[in-house]
């Protein structure tokens, strides 16, 4: 292993001593307990689930496994406490064992570990749980309002603590959050396999996953939450940039940016906050709608959105649109209030934007991922654990106002598109007039796979390739910057016309991105790239690691969301038209692949984006230490990370997969990839 990162220097700004945060680490679960913590009402806290359904059995049951985790003898004090969780939050996350230091991503010298493997893995757990990064860092829940890293504080401190004495002759085995233990494997095998809410499918019902949390043997892992591979909302800023150019190219409002246009939407949470800094990178005038007030405030300390640019006076928004809109200014207003409100003022003064999206939870829908009209972020908390039937009744009714107003200024020219968040799903589900042919199962609007990501992005082989400096050091992450632009610029220079535009728009991006993104949580970057492109610029940071250039380790992962990870019929698989967009196949492929190909971790997860029981996706985890062995696995694993992918594409007969994989297979010899016979339609009509 290169050996240049184990010089790095201590960098301690901390609250605890490197010392004790090792002890604290190496420990595990303590053996003497620590005293409870006081509830910090200043942080953002998990909504409290609804466990009216939860037999007595089934408490017990959610108990006697919590404290499974703890000697007999101190079952007759966490007893009443951890009943006393689950009947105020609805869930046992086991408070008292909140670690008391701060939870950041560290250096990755300070971690206690036997392995740099490991180490970068506690460090890309503690970047997940980062209170600047995670949306209920105390809950364990990095975004989405219930994508979890674990699902008690138990968990954390013994994953850690196996972390930190594990070998490369071991794996962790990681049950949802659970970590079943350590098992012998070998160097070449993943350091950790994760799973998260496999469930038998008849079991995997929204309904479902409230019991079986509740219980304590199952979690919604979102996507890059319960893999250990979020890095901020800048993981979803590049692919939404990407959306809005290619929206506005297609309609004909901006072939190089957005100024002049207004696009409405709402969320400003983990991955819907990415729509702030966006609309200002497009040159648009963004307009995003938040009722969470906690959540306004997160964005506005993380330097995504001004807080001058806040407003609650739709008639005072309205006029700062206008403005902005004549200057051509490229801003960031935010509406913090409801966003059905601000659509419905729109219809009435017949206000005319280009462009509408959505990007509420509504994959949460039943945990107030969308909140309904009338009702204050808090008042509908204390209605949905009051009276759920009547929550679910107003969110609904809110729903059918929200497609009634979309659908009117859709009617004046403005394009709406699903960003994959069961916003069409869920108002179907409402009766709200939003399909086109509901026998066919159609809606009125598409999503931004099958309009924009789908054809331009994933069927080409580009998707949401990320890395994370383990260093710590913003040099680092601006050197890796240099080194991937650099790499895109040679690349766009010989490039097929095909893929000329995607390469030109993410080289954009890298040259602007130190200028453009905050650095919250980890020195981490994404870069939206095809396997040419991640291979060449992986096989540099390696290089630059072994020569002392980079000061420590890079980890490389990508989103779920991405050409190969995810199977996803209203998302990521939505421009899949030969019927097998309800497989998952390939996600599992995907995850199984990776596993043997080099990946450092690998995970599976249901559910991530649209919703329990509504996708499987997975993603890895890659380790670059200097090592020639970092080559070998980097080249074998990355190219079958995204030409999996490519291949299924391609043979659900999208024609630039088909360019796509045969381009690749023209690369490679040894890929060889069956290809679809096309069917004339009028040999069929005749049939």
């Amino acid at each position: 292993m290169a050996k240049g990162w184990l010089s790095l220097p201590h960098q301690d700004n901390l609250t605890m001593n490197l010392h004790d945060f090792q002890q604290d680490i190496l420990q595990g679960i303590p053996a003497e307990l620590p005293p409870p913590p006081v509830y910090d009402p200043q942080v953002s806290h998990a909504p409290i689930r609804n466990i009216q359904d939860l037999s007595e059995d089934d408490r017990k049951l959610a108990l006697r496994n919590a404290l499974r985790y703890f000697p007999k003898e101190q079952h007759a004090i966490l007893a009443p406490e951890f009943a006393d969780e689950l009947n105020r939050f609805g869930r046992i996350y086991m408070h008292r064992l909140r670690p008391t230091y701060t939870m950041v991503a560290r250096p990755i010298t300070d971690y206690p570990a036997k392995c740099a493997q490991a180490a970068a893995i506690m460090l890309m757990i503690q970047n997940n749980l980062d209170p600047l990064v995670a949306k209920h860092p105390h809950e364990l829940i990095t975004y989405g309002g219930n994508g979890a890293v674990f699902q008690n504080w138990a968990q954390y401190r013994l994953t850690m603590q196996y972390l930190a004495t594990m070998t490369e002759e071991q794996t962790l085995v990681m049950y949802s959050g659970h970590p079943m233990g350590l098992f012998p494997s070998h160097a070449e095998a993943p350091r950790v396999v994760v799973t998260n809410g496999m469930m038998i499918p008849n079991y995997s019902k929204k309904d479902d996953w409230n019991k079986y949390n509740a219980l304590g043997v199952t979690q919604y892992g979102q996507m890059t939450a319960g893999s250990y591979m979020y890095i901020g909302p800048q993981g979803i800023v590049h692919g939404t940039t990407i959306t809005l150019l290619n929206a506005g190219r297609l309609h004909g409002l901006g072939k190089e940016d957005l100024r002049g246009k207004v696009y409405l939407t709402s969320g400003l949470g983990g991955m819907s906050g990415a729509q702030a800094l966006a609309a200002i990178i497009t040159g648009a005038v963004g307009v995003i709608a938040e009722v969470d007030g906690l959540t306004v405030e997160q964005r506005i300390s993380d330097g995504y959105i001004l807080r001058e640019n806040v407003y609650t006076d739709m008639d005072a928004l309205l006029a700062r649109i206008t403005h902005c809109r004549d200057q051509k200014e490229a801003i960031a207003l935010v509406y913090h209030g409801n966003v059905v409100d601000l659509w419905e003022k729109l219809v009435e003064e017949e206000f005319f934007i280009e462009l509408g999206s959505d990007q509420t939870s509504l994959h949460n829908i039943d945990d107030l991922g969308y909140c309904p009209a009338g009702y204050s972020f808090e008042d509908a908390k204390a209605l949905l654990i009051e009276n759920k039937t009547r929550f679910m009744a107003a969110v609904r009714d809110t729903l059918r106002r929200h497609v009634r107003a979309v659908n009117a200024m859709a009617e004046r020219g403005m394009y709406f598109w699903d960003y994959g968040n069961a916003f069409l799903k869920e108002a179907g589900d409402s009766d709200a007039d939003v399909w086109k042919d509901k026998e066919k199962g159609l809606y009125k609007y598409a999503s931004y796979v099958e309009d924009i990501m789908g054809p331009m992005c994933f069927d080409y082989g580009f998707g949401p390739f990320r890395w994370v400096c383990c260093s710590g050091e913003k040099a680092d992450l601006d050197l890796t910057d240099q080194m991937a632009g650099d790499i895109l610029e040679e690349m766009h220079a010989d490039a097929p016309a095909d893929i000329k535009g995607q390469l030109k728009d993410n080289l954009i991006w890298i040259r602007a991105a130190d200028e453009n993104i905050p650095v919250v949580g980890s020195k981490s970057r994404i870069l939206y790239a095809d396997a040419e492109g991640r291979i060449r610029i992986a096989m540099a940071f390696n290089k630059a690691i072994r020569e002392g250039r980079l000061k420590g380790p890079v980890v490389l992962g990508r989103d779920h969301h991405d050409v190969s990870g995810t199977d996803s019929p209203y998302r990521e698989t939505a421009n899949i038209y030969d019927g097998s967009r309800f497989t998952a196949d390939m996600a599992v492929h995907n995850f199984v692949g990776d596993a043997f190909r080099g990946a450092t971790w690998v995970s599976l997860h249901n559910g991530g984006g649209v919703g329990w029981g509504e996708v499987i996706n997975g993603g890895f985890g890659m380790v670059l230490d200097g090592t020639d062995a970092a080559d070998r696995r980097l080249a074998m694993m990355l190219h079958w990370d995204v030409n999996n992918g490519i291949a299924r594409r391609s043979w659900a007969r999208n024609d630039e997969a088909i360019w796509a994989i045969q381009r690749a297979m023209d690369a490679e010899p040894r890929l060889k990839v069956t290809l679809p016979n096309l069917v004339d339609d009028a040999l069929l009509d005749g049939v």
